[in-house]
């Protein structure tokens, strides 16, 4: 096909030759006859005599050498990285004397996925989840937290089918008594994009509204001293439990639609990236001990992870006046 812009296709360039080789026109008298420069005439007669009709085809525009392109090896520690961390361009840049914006093209070039199509968990390519087109951020922290709970399976004993596979699992499955789910509850400032998790045995009201406070004091700790709306989805435990604690903080509680989660996207894409940088990111051997690497996990996510939303800066330096 020919280039969108090019004043001939095969057929005029095959009738270029036959005018000025066949009928013996000046080129460039058949230059100006079809719409184009002499250079370029003298051009495709030159190809046509040197390789005959296969040089009338249209060819790359792409340089034959490079000499600013990403080198080879530092492209493969950057595909290794995507394929091994599963992370974005921002954490990947970092690694590598290189910015992101080159990380992303590197990707694109290598043909790889990108991590929304991604399991975070095995890396398997899977359907991407429904996204919302309208885009927000707050002007200023705490003028709207999303609040959510994201449900895991407990951890048994000496590991699960994680540790030891699923065949080595299966067999027994109906004599083992079943151990439940932790629930993990999250707040997330739309501004700053500072979270607060814990673990918690379950979902009920008056859990939810404990953990409310709690997080709450953590937000205020850290300079989110007013919260003015509070985010969440339409669970029962959220539209009627929460109302006492709304009030005495004096925040006005807004519900996405029902059926919607993608409304509450902070909190949802915050879980995501929970599940594959703390729950999954690693073979736990104890429900206790994936529980106690929550609180660090969190700091680090506050204090120290780039965030890509804030131009790579932490949730925390998001706060600090002097970011």
């Amino acid at each position: 096909m020919a280039h969108a812009n090019a004043r001939l296709n095969r057929h005029g360039r095959l009738l270029l030759i036959e005018r000025v080789v066949v009928q013996h026109w000046p080129v460039a008298h058949a230059a100006k006859a079809m719409g184009i420069s002499r250079q370029c005439a003298y051009r495709w007669v030159r190809r046509w005599r040197a390789e005959g009709d296969a040089g009338l085809l249209d060819r790359s525009s792409r340089p034959h050498h490079s000499p600013g392109q990403t080198p080879a090896v530092v492209e493969e520690a950057i595909t290794t990285d995507r394929v091994e961390y599963r992370r974005g361009p921002a954490w990947i840049a970092a690694r590598h004397p290189v910015c992101a914006r080159t990380v992303s093209r590197v990707l694109v070039r290598h043909q790889l996925p990108r991590l929304a199509v991604l399991d975070p968990v095995t890396g398997e390519v899977i359907r991407a989840s429904k996204t919302t087109a309208v885009r927000y951020e707050k002007d200023a922290p705490g003028e709207l937290v999303h609040m959510d709970v994201k449900k895991i399976g407990r951890i048994p004993a000496g590991g699960g089918w994680r540790a030891h596979g699923r065949l080595a699992t299966n067999s027994d499955k109906h004599k083992r008594a079943l151990i439940g789910y932790d629930y993990v509850h999250s707040v997330v400032d739309d501004h700053s994009r500072l979270a607060y998790s814990e673990v918690l045995t379950d979902e009920k009201g008056v859990t939810c509204a404990a953990f409310l406070e709690r997080a709450l004091a953590y937000l205020a700790e850290r300079g989110v001293d007013r919260v003015e709306r509070l985010m969440t989805d339409n669970a029962f435990a959220y539209r009627y439990s929460l109302v006492t604690v709304c009030a005495e903080h004096g925040i006005a509680q807004k519900f996405i639609k029902p059926h919607c989660p993608w409304q509450n996207g902070k909190a949802e894409r915050y879980n995501r990236t929970l599940a594959s940088e703390w729950a999954y990111r690693q073979v736990w051997t104890s429900n206790a001990a994936r529980a106690a690497a929550l609180a660090p996990w969190v700091e680090h996510y506050n204090t120290e992870r780039a965030h890509s939303a804030l131009d790579g800066l932490t949730p925390l330096a998001r706060l600090s006046p002097t970011s």
